[in-house]
């Protein structure tokens, strides 16, 4: 029962994940592709999505442990399954959640150039499996001892945003397409806690069993919006979803991305998402423990006439040499920037279709090409490749299936459609479609889904 609690309580800690969207990049029949690459070539007149229809997407992933490596009706002692997990886990594993809805968003041409805009809400969470703390909390130190471990794998970030946007994609000549968009980032929370360091070592001691060393302690811990000006936790949801529009937590960042058709039929793009950062000056909470400590514990010397609390001295000792400081100092998070870049060979039959200008436009039915993503973490860059194949069922029906291999999975399988009926525009994507049948043994799902009335 120990250690199922203890379980329960790394799922807890950890619930509060790459936003790598593979199926929808690349998607130029969709608006919502401007987002991931800027410089995506278009061909209608103007759009607009559906308040809080347009575009809904979200991502959940546990890198190392599914829900039935532990609640499997496979008649084995759960406690062994438990510590089997924990066993297995490292510091590279981690949980991530990524959830992000458009509040609105439009376009409209310019001659050969796109402009886009909108707002869109987004929740981003990852936090890495501190291997060395888990290992001592659910197992001890008795049979450790000698053994460093390492507090500095303590690694979390969370982020609660609204994202102002502005974007423009220009058509430079026949072959080339650039774009970029500006953003403004409203932070309602944030909390991280990183590039942290010491450890803790347990040895045989002198006037007592053991010895115990906290050496070379180094703990932070910022978080905005989280507390109130008087430090208390702040639960009212409402008071998150009003600090995401224009709250005191402001940001910027910009967007770059291109497609470059090497060939009529052979074709480059690539993108730089999220380059910015926010100022957290309003609603600080931060913290750091720095120092060492030595202990070998206390002796109980019981005197009814002077009893002393044992504990508490410890407790002071501990304080004193390991002072816990507060501050409300303003500080900076960067947002996790993201890279993209794909190759499409376009083949099959060769259609025509009405351009925004009048003009005739070619386009070709099938296609095939690889994408390389890579997003920013706080402990270390995680890449996705993936491989893809489209088809244009009609000039009104596509669709577009996909091959990831990522830090979850080795046989990662995505599809995606869009549908377009007069002005509307249907879409929808899901990925790690074969983990559906039984979600409690998937590393990782994620989809897309949406409504946009699109002018031609």
């Amino acid at each position: 029962m120990k250690k199922f609690l203890f379980f329960l309580l790394i799922l807890f800690f950890y619930k509060v994940t790459a936003q790598n969207k593979q199926v929808l990049y690349d998607f130029v029949e969709l608006p919502q592709t401007l987002l991931l690459n800027p410089g995506a070539e278009t061909s209608y007149q103007f759009h607009f999505g559906l308040p809080l229809l347009s575009g809904l997407s979200a991502e959940f992933g546990s890198s190392g442990v599914v829900l039935t490596d532990v609640f499997s009706l496979d008649h084995k002692d759960i406690n062994d399954k438990i510590s089997k997990v924990l066993n297995n886990l490292t510091t590279r594993d981690f949980i991530k959640l990524n959830l992000q809805i458009d509040i609105f968003n439009g376009g409209f041409r310019i001659h050969d150039s796109y402009v886009s805009f909108g707002l869109y809400e987004e929740i981003d969470v990852i936090g890495y499996y501190p291997k060395d703390l888990i290992t001592i909390l659910n197992e001890g130190n008795t049979a450790y001892l000698n053994r460093s471990f390492r507090i500095s794998q303590l690694t979390y970030k969370a982020d609660v945003i609204g994202v102002l946007h502005a974007g423009i994609s220009k058509k430079i000549n026949e072959k080339l397409t650039a774009g970029a968009r500006f953003k403004i980032y409203s932070s309602a929370l944030n909390t991280e806690s990183s590039m942290n360091t010491g450890t803790f070592t347990t040895v045989l001691g002198t006037n007592n069993i053991y010895r115990h060393y906290l050496s070379n302690v180094n703990i932070n811990t910022k978080s905005s919006g989280l507390f109130n000006i008087d430090d208390e936790l702040i639960d009212d949801p409402a008071t998150y979803l009003k600090n995401t529009f224009f709250g005191d937590n402001i940001g910027v960042g910009v967007d770059f991305g291109l497609t470059y058709h090497i060939t009529p039929q052979f074709e480059f793009s690539g993108s730089i998402l999220d380059f910015g950062f926010i100022k957290h000056k309003k609603n600080i909470k931060n913290g750091t423990l720095i120092g060492s400590f030595i202990s070998e514990g206390s002796n109980f010397q019981y005197d009814p006439d002077n009893p002393e609390n044992f504990w508490n001295e410890l407790g002071n000792n501990l304080g004193e040499q390991l002072p816990v400081k507060e501050n409300k100092e303003s500080y900076i998070s960067w947002r996790p920037t993201k890279l993209n870049a794909a190759l499409k060979y376009s083949f099959g039959e060769k259609r025509t279709e009405i351009c925004y200008d009048d003009r005739y436009k070619d386009f070709y039915t099938d296609a095939l090409g690889i994408q390389l993503y890579s997003i920013f973490r706080p402990l270390r860059p995680q890449l996705a490749l993936t491989a893809f194949y489209q088809k244009s069922i009609t000039n009104k029906i596509h669709t577009k299936v996909t091959y990831t291999i990522d830090d979850f999975s080795y046989a990662n399988i995505g599809a995606g459609f869009s549908a377009q009926f007069g002005k509307v525009n249907l879409y929808g994507m899901l990925d790690n479609i074969l983990e559906y049948t039984n979600l409690s043994s998937a590393n990782s799902v994620s989809f897309q889904l949406g409504i946009n009335v699109i002018f031609n």
